[in-house]
C-alpha cells in the first residue's frame, strides 16, 4: 500500500504538475488504488487517535475523569504537560510587560517617556527579586490566615506546589508574572509626577509586602477568604469561600487601587486642568502616542490568553481553558463596543469615535471577566463585559469629576472593573463548572450566580472578599504614599516643581529625551 502510494509521488514529480494532468496519467486501476491508500490512511489515523483517547483519558478529561484513579506513569505524564502549559502562559503572562510599556508610553506626554519605559524595567526587576526572596512566601506558604511564614528565599520549598504536580520553581515563575503585573498597574495613575527614587521605595512596599500579603488571604493554601464559609473558618454559614479564579481582585483591583491612592498623595500634574473648571481647555491631556497605547493593548489581550486560561495550571482540562480562552475573548469583544459607543452618543465629543475610551475599554472587559473566566457561560462573558464597558465610561468621568489626575486610566480599566468583574461572578456563574485539577476538571460542586438560580450566597462571598480586599489595601497604601512623600528630596514622591515644567521627567531624571522634539 505504501509502496504504491510512493509510485504515484515519483509520478506527480514527472509530469512537473499537480493538476489534472497527473490524474490523467493513471489508469482507473491505479486510481482505484490511489483512493484505497487515501482513504486507509484516514482510517489508520481516525484509530489512533481514538486509542490515544482510550489510553490516555485524562487528557479530554470530563466530570468523570476527574474522579478515576491514575498509574504513577500516567499522573507523571499528565504533570509534564501542566507544567509545560504553565511556563508557556507565565511566558505569555510575562509578555504583558511590553503591552502596559506601550500602552503608558502612548498615553502619557513625550516628556516623561524615558522615565514611563525605565520605572516597567525596574518594577519588573525588582519584583522578581522580592518575590524569589520574600513575596512568594509570604503569599504562597502555608502559615495562618493572614501571611504566609515559610519557604522565604523558596528555601525549603517541595517539589511540587501542593496537589497541583507543578514544579515549585515553574509554580514561582508564573506568579511571578501576576506579581510584576500588579506592579506596573500600581505607576499608571501617578505618570508625569513621581520621582524615580519615589518609585523605588513604594515598589518595595508593593511587591515585597502588600500584594504577597493581602494576596495570601484569596490564594494562599489557608488563606482566610479562600477557606471562608467553610467550618472552624469566619463566617461558617455563608456555606461559600471567595473565588478569583485567575485575579480581577487579587491582581488588578490591588493595583488599580494602590495606583487610586497614590494619585490622591500626589495630586494632579501641574497645569491639568478638569472638565468641571474649564468645559473647553479642561480634560485629560491628549495622549502622544495613541498607535504606541493601542498596539500595546493589542499586546496585553493576547497576553491574557496566558493570564486566564493558565491559571488553571492544566492543560488536562481542555475543556476549561477553551471555555476561558473564548469568555476572555467575548468580554473584550464586547467591553470595547460599549465603550466606544457611550462617548459616541453622550460624552463631550458627542458624535466622534474615541479610540482612547475604546482602547480602555477593551482592557476593562479583560479585567472583568478575569475572575468569573471559568464559571460563567458565553453569554454571561458578553454581558459582563458590556457592562465594562460602562463601568470604565462612568468610572472615568468620575475621576475627572472628582479631580484625580490618572493620565492612563488605571482606576478605572483595573480598580473599578475589577471590582465589577468579582462581584459579577455572584450574578452570573451558571452552575455548571466547579473546580480545575491537574487531572481534569471536578464539576461535581458546581458554582451558581442569582442569575440562574443559585441565590445569594456566591455574591455575599465575593462582596465581602472585593469589600476587604479593595479597603484593605487602600489604606494601606494611602499610608504608605503618604510616608514616602513625606521624606526629603530626593526620596520623597512628587518629584520636584521644575521637573515638571520645560523638558519633564525625560531631562530631568534621566537626562535624555524619547524623541529629538518635545511637545
Amino acid at each position: 500500500m505504501f509502496s504504491s502510494t510512493i509510485y504515484y509521488l515519483k509520478q506527480i514529480r514527472k509530469t512537473g504538475s499537480t493538476g489534472n494532468s497527473v490524474v490523467y496519467h493513471l489508469t482507473k486501476k491505479e486510481k482505484m488504488r490511489l483512493a484505497l491508500t487515501i482513504f486507509s490512511g484516514k482510517i489508520f489515523g481516525v484509530i489512533a487517535v481514538i486509542i490515544l483517547i482510550k489510553s490516555l483519558p485524562g487528557m479530554f478529561a470530563n466530570t468523570a475523569f476527574a474522579a478515576e484513579t491514575f498509574t504513577p506513569h500516567e499522573i507523571t505524564t499528565f504533570n509534564s504537560i501542566n507544567t509545560v502549559w504553565t511556563l508557556v502562559a507565565a511566558f505569555l503572562v510575562f509578555g504583558m510587560q511590553a503591552g502596559f510599556v506601550m500602552l503608558e508610553a502612548g498615553f502619557a506626554r513625550s516628556k516623561e517617556t524615558v522615565n514611563v519605559l525605565l520605572e516597567c524595567i525596574f518594577d519588573t526587576a525588582i519584583c522578581g527579586i522580592l518575590f524569589w526572596a520574600i513575596g512568594y512566601a509570604f503569599m504562597f506558604s502555608h502559615g495562618n490566615g493572614f501571611v504566609g511564614t515559610h519557604w522565604f528565599f523558596l528555601s525549603g520549598a517541595p517539589a511540587t506546589y501542593e496537589t497541583t504536580g507543578i514544579p515549585i520553581l515553574a509554580h514561582w515563575i508564573f506568579q511571578f508574572a501576576f506579581a510584576d503585573t500588579t506592579s506596573t498597574i500600581t505607576s499608571g495613575a501617578m505618570i508625569g509626577r513621581t520621582s524615580f527614587r519615589g518609585d523605588i521605595l513604594y515598589s518595595v512596599g508593593v511587591t515585597g509586602f502588600i500584594y504577597p500579603i493581602i494576596g495570601h488571604w484569596a490564594w494562599g493554601p489557608d488563606g482566610w477568604l479562600a477557606l471562608m464559609g467553610s467550618e472552624g473558618h469566619f463566617f461558617p454559614s455563608l456555606g461559600q469561600g471567595f473565588r478569583d479564579f485567575a485575579g480581577s481582585t487579587v491582581v488588578h483591583t490591588i493595583g488599580g487601587v494602590i495606583s487610586l491612592a497614590g494619585a490622591l498623595v500626589l495630586g494632579p500634574r501641574i497645569g491639568r486642568i478638569f472638565t468641571r473648571d474649564d468645559k473647553e481647555k479642561g480634560g485629560l491631556p491628549p495622549a502622544h502616542n495613541l498607535p504606541l497605547a493601542t498596539v500595546g493593548a493589542f499586546i496585553l489581550w493576547f497576553g491574557w490568553y496566558g493570564f486566564n486560561p493558565g491559571s488553571t495550571l492544566s492543560a488536562i482540562d481542555a475543556d476549561g481553558i477553551g471555555r476561558i480562552a473564548a469568555n476572555t475573548t467575548l468580554a473584550a469583544c464586547a467591553a470595547s463596543l460599549t465603550a466606544m459607543i457611550l462617548p459616541l452618543w453622550l460624552g463631550p465629543n458627542k458624535g466622534k469615535f474615541d479610540l482612547a475610551f475604546t482602547v480602555n475599554g477593551l482592557l476593562a472587559g479583560l479585567v472583568a471577566i478575569t475572575c468569573p473566566c471559568y464559571w460563567v457561560s458565553p453569554l454571561g462573558a458578553i454581558l459582563i463585559g458590556l457592562i465594562a464597558g460602562v463601568v470604565v465610561y462612568y468610572g472615568t468621568l468620575l475621576l475627572e469629576f472628582l479631580r484625580i489626575d490618572d493620565p492612563v486610566g488605571a482606576v478605572p480599566v483595573h480598580g473599578i472593573a475589577g471590582i465589577w468583574g468579582t462581584l459579577s461572578l455572584g450574578l452570573f456563574a451558571c452552575g455548571q463548572y466547579g473546580a480545575t485539577g491537574p487531572t481534569g476538571a471536578d464539576n461535581s460542586s458546581p458554582v451558581k450566580g442569582l442569575f440562574y438560580g443559585g441565590g445569594l450566597d456566591v455574591l455575599k462571598a465575593q462582596f465581602i472578599g472585593s469589600a476587604v480586599i479593595t479597603l484593605s489595601t487602600f489604606l494601606i497604601a494611602l499610608i504608605l504614599m503618604w510616608v514616602v512623600n513625606k521624606l526629603p528630596y530626593p526620596w520623597k514622591l512628587r518629584v520636584e516643581p521644575e521637573a515638571e515644567y520645560g523638558d519633564g521627567l525625560d531631562k530631568f531624571e534621566h537626562g535624555v529625551s524619547a524623541y529629538h522634539f518635545q511637545e
